[in-house]
């Protein structure tokens, strides 16, 4: 791979090339990020006993910590066009470091819900990943990429699961803190490496192969703020991008509702966690809950590597149509995960559940680069918060006291079956075919090429 230009090809153990640090940086920082963004969640049942929330209230802390990273990443879309990823990056990670240490000073449902509400700017985190990636690699594996990276970003929301009540569990009985002191502990330990790696972010990566975005706009190879005004109108403009928005919505909407929801889920409604204390049923509970979330280590991007396979045969019209298929896949999957009643079968299916929710997410994003490169951080953010706003709809289902939680997933499957159509208007006209196989060839040759003198040098 060349310095000055996007990468061909991913190359895991390649940590000196800039494009291969803000391959590792990126999706470092998403999964911090996603670590304390739902680091709580693992928790609830503690936070529950201990502030006395009933199901309403729980409902609204579900909702408010999703809501809020819909504008943040409309935002942070438009930022990075301006001043690129690394600066985006470096102040959301301390900003949003802030809310998370500052949710231990919470000692009622009203300031927890406003510090759990803060918290979900984090969450805008995703969009400067699939920014940055998109940035740095070539046509040919930009799908892979960008799945890569968010997969692994989003692996975070799995871990957090697991380790944060371990962690509940050491400060407990280990260090003899009271459970009050140590829900809180917790998330002062997740700020605090979040500010830590927004700082390295800072110095350890560059906005694009050739340099950051202020000195490429003073040297005249880039365009001047000013000249990218408007980008973002123009992205509204687009229908495409707002059918990405609802199929977004689909796929990693409910990856954040399930992060929300499913550890209280399997100790409310299976009876094999019911007959455990709290500690065991806690940490089971977030083990379970947490192999959905690490279903990212590989199947996001599954999703992405198989978009760009379709793309290689098929075009950008061949990457749209394997989005249909993966979320129509994830709407029958989660059907089947709403009519399981013990472990032994609702395990099994949401891990079936996982793997099309993830490959659906990363299909979603070997779409969205081609879409208009030109406003390619706004497409990414109205796209991105499409996510969230699904996570905010599914939410008013789970706090309804009309019907239970296992009713609200049969019908949420029913709809994202049906939404799974909206990949039929993602359209590409030929000369945006022309321009992407154009593109696409060209970095195949380039990776060939860089492959027959690697033996030479």
């Amino acid at each position: 791979m060349h310095a000055s230009g996007p990468a061909t090809r991913i190359r895991l153990f390649d940590f000196n090339s800039p494009q291969m640090r803000a391959f590792h940086m990126s999706w470092f920082a998403f999964f911090l990020c996603f670590f304390a963004w739902f680091g709580i969640a693992p928790l609830m049942g503690i936070v529950r006993a201990e502030l006395h929330l009933t199901k309403d209230q729980v409902g609204w802390c579900i909702i408010g910590s999703v809501a809020i990273t819909v504008f943040a990443r409309l935002f942070i879309g438009w930022l990075c066009d301006r001043i690129g990823p690394r600066l985006a990056y470096t102040g959301l990670l301390l900003i949003g470091s802030i809310p998370v240490m500052g949710i231990a000073f919470a000692h009622d449902y009203t300031t927890f819900l406003l510090f759990r509400i803060a918290i979900g700017v984090i969450g805008a985190s995703f969009v400067i990943t699939q920014y940055h990636t998109s940035l740095m690699f070539a046509p040919n594996c930009v799908g892979t990429a960008n799945a890569t990276t968010a997969g692994w970003g989003n692996l975070g929301g799995g871990v957090t699961q697991m380790v944060m009540p371990l962690l509940f569990g050491f400060l407990v009985t280990t260090m003899g803190f009271s459970s009050a002191i140590s829900w809180r502990l917790s998330m002062v330990l997740a700020g605090i490496v979040c500010a830590l790696t927004g700082i390295a972010y800072y110095f350890l990566v560059q906005d694009t192969p050739q340099g950051n975005f202020h000195e490429l706009r003073r040297t005249g190879q880039m365009p001047g703020r000013k000249q990218v005004k408007g980008s973002f109108l123009a992205a509204c403009r687009d229908y495409r991008v707002w059918a990405l928005f609802v199929l977004y919505g689909c796929c990693f909407g409910m990856e954040l509702t399930l992060d929300n929801i499913a550890a209280l889920y399997f100790v409310d409604y299976f009876d094999e966690l019911k007959n455990m204390d709290s500690v065991a049923a806690l940490r089971t509970a977030g083990f379970v809950a947490g192999l959905f979330g690490a279903m990212n280590l590989f199947a996001r991007a599954l999703g992405g590597l198989i978009g760009d396979r379709f793309g290689a045969r098929w075009g950008l019209h061949g990457r749209a149509r394997w989005l249909f298929v993966a979320v129509f896949c994830e709407g029958l999957a989660l059907m089947l995960f709403s009519q399981a009643r013990t472990l032994a079968v609702a395990v099994p299916t949401m891990l079936l559940l996982g793997l099309f929710v993830k490959m659906s997410n990363g299909a979603t994003y070997s779409v969205v680069p081609f879409i208009n490169r030109k406003a390619l951080g706004s497409v990414s953010g109205i796209v991105g918060a499409g996510g969230n706003v699904g996570a905010v709809l599914a939410g008013f289902l789970f706090k309804s006291s009309a019907i239970n939680w296992p009713t609200a997933l049969l019908v949420l499957g029913v709809c994202i079956t049906f939404a799974s159509f909206s990949a039929f208007f993602v359209r590409f006209s030929p000369a945006m075919e022309a321009e992407a196989l154009e593109a696409t060839n060209a970095a195949v040759a380039e990776r060939h090429s860089i492959q027959e003198l690697a033996p030479a040098s």
